[in-house]
């Protein structure tokens, strides 16, 4: 097949595990006929030094003209003023914002050699296997703001339709596992959560009577994904909770340098980023974990273009590398950005020995992936 890709390298780290994602796709167009075509834009601090705006006009139109966009990181200390007109962060949320990528999907299913780098004991990890859809485009993030000198807001606001889709998505996604939907609100105390509540049972009760759903306050939420992590299949929430949980969640896998998400809409290319964000004590330093860039690889491979068997010999190769300890100073290992990402294409290569003629799939089903392997 051919597809065009958009290429945001970003601030930080960003650049450095761009370059190997690119690299990645370089081999893997290669070894498996497919062609991959990467262009790159501006965006976060470094569109903000180059052009005075954090998502410039032309990022955003070679971004609806791909197949799908690879996002490495934006922000750090550079632009960090809470005062600033313009943020890093601003250019992120926009472009969500215009491309219509209203869930994001994060699965969590921690390596075996991981599971000593997680905080969690061992026992508690044993059948981590969770996926968290977080609504993206609503919510306070997106909602009306003021400022003031001694008084400030941040207007909370979600529409039926806006609730509907991401359940929905999530929904359809736990159908594809353990058929098991878990619903984070706030119920007890916001009325948005209430609305969630409502429209989560109405939707699920109508339209995935076969989904067994589950209902937990936020604060309850975050003490269960560390005291029962295995118990979670699939969870849906809100924009605010989705983010902070996310980040809980990571903790899980032992490390934010092994997990990738995906961004997507209804149509329309879809966002893959690590969450491990810009790092910037570690740019320019060959320190940066690129794995969780390489895995949003796999990701964009099997829900924008199909491929996925090449996203699986993409994961296996990641996860062979951690098996092998072929991994950069977080996980263990002795090894630099470039050789990291080195291994993983060696690996890649092996894999795919006398299998140049293979068919790429055809199925393009949008739903997340749970690896062999996955830390993510």
């Amino acid at each position: 097949m051919q597809a065009t890709i958009t290429l945001l390298p970003g601030d930080g780290i960003g650049p450095e595990v761009m370059a190997q994602a690119e690299q990645l796709l370089t081999e893997l167009g290669a070894l498996t006929g497919h062609s991959f075509q990467t262009h790159r834009r501006l965006i976060g601090g470094a569109a903000i030094d180059a052009v005075g705006q954090a998502l410039p006009g032309n990022t955003l139109a070679a971004c609806r003209q791909s197949d799908a966009v690879l996002l490495g990181a934006v922000g750090g200390p550079k632009w960090d003023d809470p005062e600033a007109s313009i943020r890093p962060e601003q250019g992120l949320l926009q472009l969500r914002e215009q491309l219509g990528l209203f869930a994001n999907l994060r699965p969590v299913k921690p390596h075996p050699a991981m599971i000593h780098a997680s905080p969690i004991r061992p026992e508690r990890l044993a059948g981590v296997d969770l996926v968290v859809v977080r609504e993206l485009t609503g919510g306070l993030y997106f909602g009306r703001k003021l400022a003031l000198a001694d008084m400030a807001e941040d207007v909370c606001r979600y529409s039926r339709e806006e609730i509907e889709r991401v359940v929905r998505r999530a929904a359809a996604l736990a159908r594809t596992r353990r058929r098991r939907l878990t619903l984070v609100d706030k119920a007890n105390v916001l009325a948005t959560s209430r609305l969630w509540r409502r429209v989560t049972k109405e939707l699920v009760q109508r339209e995935f009577p076969d989904i067994a759903l589950e209902i937990l306050l936020v604060d309850a939420a975050a003490m269960h994904l560390l005291s029962r992590p295995a118990e979670f299949d699939v969870i849906v929430t809100e924009n605010l909770f989705g983010d902070i949980l996310t980040d809980e969640a990571a903790m899980l896998a032992g490390s934010m340098g092994l997990l990738p998400s995906a961004s997507l809409g209804n149509s329309g290319p879809g966002l893959y980023e690590p969450i491990h964000g810009s790092a910037p004590d570690l740019a320019g330093q060959d320190k940066a974990n690129p794995f969780a860039m390489l895995l949003s690889v796999a990701m964009m491979l099997e829900h924008s273009l199909g491929l996925v068997e090449e996203a699986r010999l993409v994961e296996r190769a990641v996860s062979d590398c951690i098996a092998a300890s072929e991994t950069t100073a977080d996980l263990g290992g002795r090894l630099g950005t470039v050789e990291a990402a080195a291994a993983v294409r060696s690996r890649l290569r092996s894999a795919t020995v006398g299998s140049q003629d293979r068919k790429p799939a055809a199925s393009k089903e949008t739903h997340a992936t749970t690896p062999v392997y996955s830390v993510a």
